[in-house]
């Protein structure tokens, strides 16, 4: 019969410390970018050396401009969400999707006789005067 393995603390402190030792991998591997410009990157988890879940970043074209819109397939990618990154098949539909989107919403637009910009940001939702801007203010004009 085999006994149990340790379970001293001082066994836990010792393997843990080596294992701080070991070269890690601070650079992770490239897997994809997306139409904006981002770079998308992974380190796969390694229980073997104690890494039990994954390392996902981007970087951005500009740098420290981590406010931009990223795409809701590598959103979820980055939260985990989805095991494998989006493909660029997928991608290009939803993007035609979005564009589909907007065409739309102009078209209705202009049949109601108003005009939506194509800017991007808060100020391009369109305003309707029938309702109130501020809620709660009563006010219905801009």
């Amino acid at each position: 019969m085999s006994h149990p393995q340790s379970r001293s603390i001082w066994a836990m402190i010792i393997k843990n410390f080596i294992n701080s030792l070991k070269p890690r991998q601070f650079r992770g591997t490239l897997v994809g970018t997306d139409y904006f410009g981002n770079q998308y990157y992974e380190i796969p988890a390694d229980p073997s050396v104690g890494k039990t879940r994954y390392s996902r970043w981007f970087n951005p074209p500009k740098k420290d401009d981590f406010m931009q819109e990223l795409p809701a397939e590598w959103e979820s990618w980055l939260r985990g969400r989805r095991k494998i990154p989006p493909t660029d098949e997928e991608i290009m539909k939803n993007v035609a999707i979005m564009q589909m989107k907007k065409k739309n919403a102009i078209k209705v637009n202009a049949e109601a006789g108003q005009i939506t910009p194509m800017t991007k940001g808060f100020e391009s939702f369109p305003k309707r005067y029938d309702y109130e801007s501020v809620p709660g203010k009563g006010n219905y004009s801009s």
